[in-house]
């Protein structure tokens, strides 16, 4: 018997080279075509002002909060008790005036929930239109 020798039979092997062309062209037309959102590109125009005093507006009530959470409205002391108790004495405040504007004026240690009860306050007692105080820093 005479048995063949056994043929050389090659490996397989795997061209790896137009599977990196493949993904490659993959990779630029995802580039090319993903779109990239600016979030923290925003272009806004602030208005400007003079440093000059605002004029005093006839229909405010000044609601003052220090450092301590106590309330004031227009100069006088008042508790909080609650918000509809608060509601009570803005609208008493306002007398007559349909819509007064509520400028809050914080003490800048105030607590935050302070400011936030003179806003509620407000909201209970229908008046919608809330500014805030603020001052220039000094020494710059």
């Amino acid at each position: 018997m005479r048995f063949r020798p056994r043929a050389f039979r090659e490996e397989p092997e795997i061209n790896f080279i137009p599977l990196i062309d493949v993904l490659l062209v993959i990779l630029i037309f995802l580039m090319v075509t993903t779109t990239y959102s600016r979030f923290a590109e925003l272009q806004i125009n602030l208005p400007t002002a003079d440093a000059s005093k605002a004029a005093e507006r006839p229909d405010q009530i000044d609601v003052a909060v220090d450092a301590q959470g106590k309330y004031l409205i227009n100069k006088a002391a008042v508790a909080f008790r609650g918000a509809e108790p608060f509601s009570q004495e803005l609208r008493r405040a306002a007398g007559d005036k349909k819509e007064p504007v509520i400028v809050i004026s914080a003490d800048a240690n105030a607590p935050h929930q302070s400011v936030i009860n003179v806003m509620e306050a407000a909201r209970i007692a229908g008046y919608g239109k809330i500014t805030f105080t603020t001052q220039a820093k000094t020494g710059q």
